[in-house]
């Protein structure tokens, strides 16, 4: 895959992310950074007084530093920054980080050397990961404390993960036959000046979350028709006069996965007209979801491709700009509004839950689909492990954007908190799988209960499901199934075999 610095896609980086591909600078952008690094030396020479490349940084922006410290100045930048606390980033949002620092460098504002960019895209292409903490930044000036761990190990300090195993920065770049770079003018604030942490971490999410869109439905259709629900409330006239195109997307799926189910034809002149509105407003709230992402995916397209690190250097105009493209501000409320829009999901999921498991709300199930009701508990407590993860989602989703600390003696006066927004999202997410995961599986114990079978994708999805989770037919410990369930909600595998039936929106 190349890179230029402008066309990178959501999609192409999950390749690179989750599936190891390898990547290598365009022509264009070597030509771009090989001109950029020579007007930063220009620039030393004249010793000119250039925030970041002849002064300190921050509240130090004053200082000037002396031609034969100015190397010093960078290393120190990136050993000084490295602060982050906390759990270890995963492997998929290293890589994503990884990329997206060197798509930014690509463009050629940065004014780092050929050479350090080559290393750090050799270092990709390695698999060597770097050990970046989940915490320390606040979103302004960009991701300092992380992106600095990132640099260490080019530093070959630091430690990163390499062949399975976390070693130092130094050993993993020699078992890889790397050598480690020195820094020159620019290159410490060409490497973690920027959003590349949030930004990475919050596009993975997005697309996680973009998948468990789909997988709403699916859980939501085998709900309702498991409760005997009617699928009228998705006829296409309805959505049509409240065009939301998420709305229209998944009032679509739902009235194509229950199309011609016999045990919808069994009570199709049953006295029930509506049902309750976690099932039949389900278009509405996913729907509205679906907008969210839309929004959010717009924002992180855009944040991608984006120069994020200051100053930025213009050699065609001779100018170099310090300014504050580093402000998370964008990426930090998009991560924000994935966070909250996605706990829907998991709110009505549970609710539909409950419809199936409490004996006042459903039709003819079996309280709590407890085969044994009273020697059996059945689903009652997976419902209070839904509603604990619902609970957490709800704390999870309070923005982190509306915060700021002024940091750096008020020099950084107000910050994003990007990347806690961003941790916050694919936390909710992981929460949301596990809630549809239960629901999934008290809809298809449900089903299991009906004398007629469901439509052609139900049961396909039923087939599925059930070569590794078995119906309840006593009481077991079930902790090992939820788990497996929310690999199934997970599985892109097999959202495409159900999309071999029918083709989801």
């Amino acid at each position: 895959m190349k890179i230029d610095g402008y066309n990178l896609t959501l999609e192409e980086l999950k390749k690179v992310a989750c599936e190891d591909e390898k990547i290598e600078l365009s022509e264009a952008s070597q030509q771009k950074v090989t001109k950029c690094r020579k007007y930063i030396e220009k620039i030393i020479a004249e010793n000119k007084t250039v925030y970041g490349l002849t002064t300190g940084f921050g509240k130090f922006a004053s200082i000037k530093i002396p031609p034969d410290q100015i190397d010093e100045l960078q290393q120190n930048l990136i050993l000084s920054h490295a602060t982050g606390v906390g759990n270890l980033l995963p492997k998929e949002e290293v890589r994503a980080i990884m990329l997206l620092r060197i798509n930014v460098l690509a463009k050629g504002h940065s004014g780092i050397r050929l050479q350090t960019l080559q290393t750090l895209i050799d270092m990709l292409n390695m698999q060597i990961h770097p050990c970046i903490p989940e915490k320390g930044s606040v979103g302004a000036s960009g991701d300092l404390a992380p992106l600095s761990h990132l640099a260490l190990v080019l530093l070959g300090k630091g430690e990163a993960e390499y062949q399975g195993k976390i070693m130092p920065g130094a050993e993993a770049m020699a078992q890889a036959g790397l050598k480690p770079i020195k820094l020159k003018a620019k290159e410490g604030l060409a490497l973690n000046n920027g959003t590349q942490v949030m930004t990475g971490i919050a596009a993975l999410a997005l697309l996680k979350a973009e998948h468990l869109t789909q997988m709403a439905d699916v859980c939501a259709a085998a709900s309702v028709d498991a409760l005997l629900g009617t699928p009228a409330a998705f006829d296409p006239l309805i959505h049509n006069l409240r065009p939301y195109p998420g709305q229209k997307k998944s009032a679509a799926n739902l009235y194509n996965i229950l199309k011609n189910s016999p045990l919808r034809e069994s009570h199709r002149n049953c006295k029930n007209v509506q049902d309750a509105y976690s099932l039949r407003c389900t278009p509405q709230v996913h729907g509205a979801v679906r907008e969210a992402l839309s929004y959010v995916r717009n924002v992180l397209t855009i944040e991608l491709n984006s120069t994020t690190d200051n100053p930025l250097i213009f050699p065609d105009e001779d100018k170099v700009i310090s300014g504050g493209n580093f402000h998370g501000e964008p990426v930090a409320i998009a991560a924000d509004s994935l966070a909250i829009a996605v706990a829907e999901l998991a709110n009505i999921s549970e609710r539909r839950t409950e419809q199936l498991l409490n004996p006042a709300l459903n039709r003819d199930l079996k309280p709590f689909l407890a085969a044994r009701p009273g020697l059996d508990s059945g689903f009652m407590i997976a419902q209070l492990t839904s509603a604990s993860l619902v609970s957490e989602n709800k704390v999870l989703a309070h923005p982190a954007s509306v915060d700021s600390i002024p940091t750096s003696a008020n020099q950084e006066d107000h910050v994003s908190m990007g990347t806690i927004g961003a941790v916050k999202a694919r936390n909710v997410i992981s929460n949301v799988a596990y809630v549809l995961g239960i629901e999934l599986m008290a809809a298809l114990q449900a089903l299991d209960y009906r004398n007629f079978k469901s439509s052609n994708f139900i049961e396909k999805l039923k087939k599925e499901v059930r070569s590794q989770i078995l119906p309840l037919e006593k009481d077991r410990i079930i902790t090992e199934d939820i788990h497996k369930a929310k690999n199934y909600i997970e599985s892109e595998e097999l959202l495409a075999k159900l999309n071999k039936i029918i083709t989801l929106q």
